[in-house]
């Protein structure tokens, strides 16, 4: 089981992954100082990091490459396939249907489902984008506990409320408004203008 991680670790580790797999190799040791200096970190919060993997760092040598790069990997799940969804196949759904990214962590988009007729029955990224009343079968189907909402703030609530009847236990929301879930399903939101203003307000 693995030990109770704080979220902004979480957050961390596939930056440490990302970074680790751009050096291109497996072999040899790297150290926590040089992964902190390399990504503008503190060497201290990398080790309490990585601690949370099944990474064991050495005196003096640091990590193997390869070893490390396999501890995150396990601790986030990689080496698994997890199914997911996406509701709302326009342009922003589409780009993220399009994007091979997910598979390197685990995660392939199975299906997507749209409201508009015009939209349904394409595939899109190898995806089929099914109607919204389709979403209970489809999903049943396909076994998948992760979906992202791509649609319009004000029928997200309504989306993420059929999602929760499906059985989907995490959402990662892209829709401008906070969902409300039961307790145990999990939600990320990702509001782009939000963080955009928030970088321009640092300018």
């Amino acid at each position: 089981m693995h030990r109770e991680i704080p979220v902004t670790s979480l957050q961390r580790l596939p930056v440490y992954l990302n970074y680790l797999k751009s050096l291109g190799r497996t072999d040899g040791n790297i150290s926590s100082g040089a992964i902190a200096r390399a990504l503008g970190m503190g060497e201290v919060l990398v080790r309490k990091d990585l601690a949370y993997t099944p990474a064991h760092g050495r005196a003096r040598t640091g990590y193997n490459c390869g070893e490390l790069i396999a501890a995150i990997e396990e601790y986030l799940g990689c080496n698994r396939v997890l199914p997911a969804v996406l509701f709302g196949a326009g342009a922003l759904g589409r780009a993220l249907l399009s994007y091979g990214g997910f598979k390197n962590y685990g995660i392939e988009l199975v299906a997507a489902f749209d409201c508009c007729e015009e939209k349904t029955g394409a595939t899109v990224g190898g995806c089929t984008v099914y109607p919204y009343a389709a979403a209970r079968e489809v999903i049943g189907r396909t076994g998948a506990r992760l979906a992202v909402i791509c649609v319009p703030a004000d029928v997200a609530q309504e989306v993420c409320d059929t999602l929760v009847e499906c059985g989907i236990a995490a959402v990662l929301n892209f829709a401008p408004v906070l969902l409300k879930v039961p307790e145990g399903v999990n939600v990320r939101n990702i509001d782009m203008a939000a963080n955009l203003a928030i970088l321009a307000s640092q300018i």
